[in-house]
C-alpha cells in the first residue's frame, strides 16, 4: 500500500464549493482508492479543472429514476464522498485513467447554477461522530467486525495476508467501517445509508447487521471485487 497520508488534507483555502461526479452503480467512501475511467465531455473538463487547481471531485450517487432526468440535472443522495486525484493518465483518445482518493463525507447544502459542462455543488464537511457513551465497548465491537468480516475474506493466502495487515494497522473504527462498507458487495441502497450516517458507533451497528445478514444467507458466489481494496491508513 503507498502511503497516501499526505494527501488526505483539505486545502487551507477550502470554501466548500466541489465537482460532483454522478454515477448510478457506485458509493464512494473516504480512506479507499477508486480506479475510474473518465470517457464523457463534461467528465473529462470536470477533472482536467481539477487537476488545474485542487484535484478534488466529490462522487454522488443517483437517487432512484434518475433515467428519466439523464438529460438534465438529476437528483442525487445529498452525503457525497469528496475525494482527491491522486494520480491520471492521458489516452491517446483524450479520454483519461486515474485514481480517486476518497478523503471526506461531505453533505451537499445547495447546488449551483450550471456555469461549466458539469455540476458543482456548496457543501458541508461531515466528521466522523464518536459518542463518548459507547467508548468502554468501542474495542469490543471493532473486534467483532473484524470477526465478521474475516468471513467474507478469500481463502488464498495473499488475501489472508492483507487481511491481517489490515488487523494490524489499527485503524480507527470510523476508517474501518468505510473501507469494509466499500469492499463488501452490498446493494447501492445499503451503501448510500453507510455513507450518510455520520455516527461512527452507528454506523458499525448498521454494518454488524448487514454482514450478519450476509453471514446467514451466504455471500454471492460470482462478481466479487478483489481484496483488499486500496486504502489509506490516516
Amino acid at each position: 500500500m503507498t502511503d497516501t497520508s499526505d494527501k488526505t488534507r483539505l486545502p487551507d483555502d477550502f470554501q466548500g464549493v466541489v465537482r460532483l461526479f454522478p454515477l448510478p452503480n457506485l458509493v464512494m467512501f473516504p480512506h479507499v482508492v477508486q480506479p475510474l475511467h473518465i470517457f464523457e465531455p463534461r467528465y473529462r473538463e470536470m477533472v482536467e479543472d481539477a487537476l488545474e487547481t485542487d484535484q478534488l471531485i466529490a462522487m454522488a450517487h443517483l437517487q432512484p429514476g434518475w433515467e428519466a432526468d439523464a438529460a438534465e440535472r438529476p437528483a442525487v443522495f445529498p452525503v457525497t464522498c469528496l475525494g482527491r486525484v491522486v494520480s491520471h493518465t492521458r489516452l491517446d483518445n483524450g479520454k483519461l485513467n486515474i485514481l480517486l482518493l476518497g478523503l471526506r463525507r461531505a453533505e451537499i447544502t445547495s447546488e449551483l447554477p450550471l456555469a461549466r459542462s458539469y455540476r458543482e455543488a456548496d457543501v458541508t464537511i461531515l466528521e466522523d461522530l464518536y459518542s463518548t457513551s459507547a467508548s468502554s465497548t468501542r474495542s469490543k465491537v471493532q473486534h467483532e467486525l473484524l470477526r465478521c468480516f474475516r468471513k467474507f475474506t478469500p481463502e488464498s493466502p495473499a488475501a489472508q495476508e492483507q487481511f491481517e495487515s489490515l488487523m494490524n494497522n489499527r485503524l480507527p473504527l470510523g476508517a474501518l467501517t468505510d473501507i469494509i462498507s466499500f469492499t463488501m458487495k452490498f446493494d447501492m441502497k445499503v451503501k448510500q445509508r453507510l455513507l450518510s450516517e455520520a455516527s461512527v458507533d452507528e454506523r458499525v451497528q448498521m454494518l454488524l447487521e448487514e454482514l450478519q445478514r450476509l453471514n446467514e444467507i451466504g455471500p454471492p458466489s460470482e462478481g466479487e471485487p478483489p481484496f483488499p481494496p486500496q486504502f489509506s491508513v490516516n
